[in-house]
């Protein structure tokens, strides 16, 4: 019932369209909705490998009679919806990759699948609700595509691969997609994102103007010692012991020369690999991390300090050290004057009680290099169940999203094209 009541408060203001067909469409697609991401949930694949991912979106789009591309960035789809009377461009985006995590959580469509990852061969999982961010705009392209006679323009409904970066050596994402022309032919105007989130209740919609997420930089450290048998350090040159030295002297420039009163700053290990023996120290070590930042100032300094710290720590204990960092990803930053425009949308979508404005989170999101071209919005769907004391985070082997919480992004998603397009 409340599901229902929420439905007919949202399409009473789609102007100029039939309620009654609309209702019904909105009402019907949820079971679909649900099916789609249940298969994609259980058939997931990781960055520049999702194939049959991409193949059953293709399938989809074609048979709503949109004209479709694949192959766009590796993997990429893109099905472009022309409504019957002209008027702008708008682009929706869904991300389609997963991630190398096992699945824990007992689900009737837990995932068993198997990737390649760095070389390894690992279990992969959709543990960032990827999986229902597709299902969420192949259901808005559908209920779309039975109403292009009320729609005043075009929307671009885009599908991107590589989310959570391409393989080591490869390219992809929306950075490729944004060079291979997705915004172009036909010119898009505006862009609209979001993601779900496993603590946050479902059927609500967090936002914020401006810088939402940070920019993330990877950065990789490798560290040359000598090596030695263990029962004589002295006759070598430790590199796990610079190593540790390095990660230590990294987090004091966090908590000693980056002003944290202006923008957040966060510096992560994620990774440190050396030696095969206890009896030997081994000739080299690797250190892999990532750097988030919510202001391009503090981002250029702290990566000038990484670049001159780690080389000086290294040779403070008799080792040579490198350190490269990758451009990474952007910050995603919410176009204001598209913000302040759409904000009623958001609310007649979910009730107003039910939209507010978050501080900046310091994950990061690709979704901005659509950004630097195009003003975009970027938004936060609730995916939690209600009562619940403790939500798994993202990227985790219990990761939980709740499937009630699909429908108000369709919802919202329909909401935003109509007032932008037909506005």
């Amino acid at each position: 019932m409340k599901k229902l009541v929420l439905t007919i408060a949202i399409l009473s203001s789609y102007v100029g369209f039939s309620q009654h067909n609309l209702d019904a469409d909105v009402t019907a697609i949820e079971s679909k909705v649900i099916e789609w991401r249940r298969y994609f949930h259980e058939n997931p694949e990781l960055s520049n490998r999702e194939f049959n991912t991409a193949k059953k979106i293709a399938a989809h789009l074609k048979s709503l009679g949109l004209d479709v591309q694949t192959g766009v960035a590796h993997t990429g789809v893109v099905g472009v919806l022309k409504g019957n009377n002209p008027g702008k461009v708008l682009a929706l985006r869904a991300d389609i990759d997963a991630l190398p995590v096992p699945e824990r959580a007992d689900l009737p469509f837990k995932s068993k699948a198997k990737g390649k990852f760095r070389g390894e061969e690992v279990p992969v999982m959709h543990a960032c609700g990827h999986d229902t961010h597709i299902a969420i705009l192949m259901g808005v392209a559908e209920i779309m595509s039975k109403h292009k006679d009320k729609i005043n323009g075009t929307i671009k409904f885009i599908f991107q691969p590589a989310e959570e970066g391409a393989p080591p050596g490869e390219e992809g994402g929306a950075k490729l997609m944004v060079r291979e022309g997705v915004l172009e032919n036909p010119k898009v105007d505006a862009i609209f994102g979001l993601h779900i989130g496993s603590g946050q209740p479902i059927n609500t919609i967090a936002y914020k103007s401006g810088g939402i997420m940070a920019a993330v930089n990877s950065f990789e450290i490798n560290v040359k010692g000598k090596q030695t048998h263990g029962s004589r350090p002295w006759g070598g040159i430790d590199p796990i012991m610079a190593s540790v030295k390095i990660i230590d002297g990294l987090q004091t420039l966090v908590s000693r020369e980056m002003d944290l009163t202006n923008e957040a700053v966060v510096l992560s290990i994620g990774k440190i690999k050396s030696g095969i023996r206890s009896n030997i120290i081994p000739e080299s070590a690797q250190i892999i991390g990532t750097l988030r930042t919510l202001n391009y100032d503090m981002q250029a300094k702290i990566q000038k300090r990484m670049k001159e710290m780690v080389p000086a720590i290294a040779k403070a204990y008799r080792a040579e050290a490198t350190i490269t960092i990758d451009e990474g990803y952007p910050i995603t930053y919410n176009d204001p004057s598209l913000t302040a425009q759409m904000l009623p949308s958001l609310k007649a979508a979910a009730g107003e009680k039910n939209v507010f404005e978050i501080k900046a989170i310091t994950g990061a999101e690709d979704f901005s290099f659509f950004q630097q071209k195009v003003p975009g919005l970027y938004f936060f769907l609730g995916g939690m169940t209600p009562g619940t004391t403790e939500a798994f985070p993202h990227h985790t082997p219990d990761f939980f999203i709740d499937e009630d919480g699909m429908l108000l992004g369709v919802k919202t998603f329909i909401q935003l094209s109509l007032d932008y397009l037909n506005n």
